[in-house]
């Protein structure tokens, strides 16, 4: 994992001065105003089961699976009573399928029994599905019932720590330390905007940092520039 330039110079962590995070803010809304959940989905139910699907997964992948697999079964009752040998095909190309399936049938079996067939519209009942955690439950509330919530994936984990936005590598700890300096409204919003730039430009590897539209914003990216002169 490459380090942050707060790690490089010795310098230590220190929260974001509000300002940068301000114009950090501006300048996603800016370069991304049309970012969204890249999950393709027509109720809160598809949209849960294409998230848990995405795991180890390119959502590009998933939404070449689901349509197959939401005609095959139409009702979160279908998947509550589906074969797990059959639902763990249906799901295989997404990857650790059976782990996935599990969590699908068990999640769907909770909704059923607990929640009248509805996927919960809170985070509390979220979390307590089988196979939904937080992150899980973000994408389904901010995307599907307006409620804001930050999405700590890979990417915006990565990028939030080159901005120093917070030096967390784990998910969840990132995601509180997130929502001490994002304001609540810009939640969903944020994070479907960093997830595009982490996909397009703040690459795990080879970044490309001189044609950033967060460069003057960004410690990793000024270091990592001038590491290369």
């Amino acid at each position: 994992m490459a380090k942050s330039a707060a790690e490089k110079s010795g310098r230590g962590f220190s929260p974001p001065d509000p300002a940068r995070v301000k114009a950090v803010l501006a300048a996603l809304a800016g370069l991304y105003p049309k970012a969204e959940c890249a999950l393709d989905y027509r109720t809160s139910w598809e949209l849960l089961v294409a998230t848990i699907l995405s795991a180890q997964c390119t959502d590009q992948r998933v939404n070449q699976v689901t349509p197959d697999l939401f005609a095959k079964y139409p009702t979160v009752a279908d998947f509550a009573e589906a074969d797990p040998g059959k639902l763990e095909e249906a799901v295989r190309p997404t990857g650790f399928f059976r782990n996935k399936a599990k969590s699908i049938k068990g999640a769907a079996q909770a909704i059923v029994e607990g929640h009248g067939g509805q996927v919960p519209g809170d985070l509390d009942a979220l979390v307590k599905l089988p196979g939904v955690g937080r992150k899980t439950a973000n994408v389904v509330l901010g995307n599907a019932f307006g409620v804001p919530g930050i999405t700590v994936d890979t990417h915006v984990g990565r990028v939030c720590r080159r901005l120093e936005f917070t030096d967390q590598t784990d998910a969840v700890k990132a995601e509180f330390a997130l929502m001490e300096i994002i304001p609540k409204k810009r939640w969903t919003s944020f994070s479907h905007q960093v997830i595009t730039h982490g996909r397009q430009v703040c690459h795990s590897r080879g970044p490309d940092c001189p044609s950033c539209g967060l460069l003057k914003h960004c410690p990793f990216g000024q270091e990592h520039i001038a590491d290369q002169d």
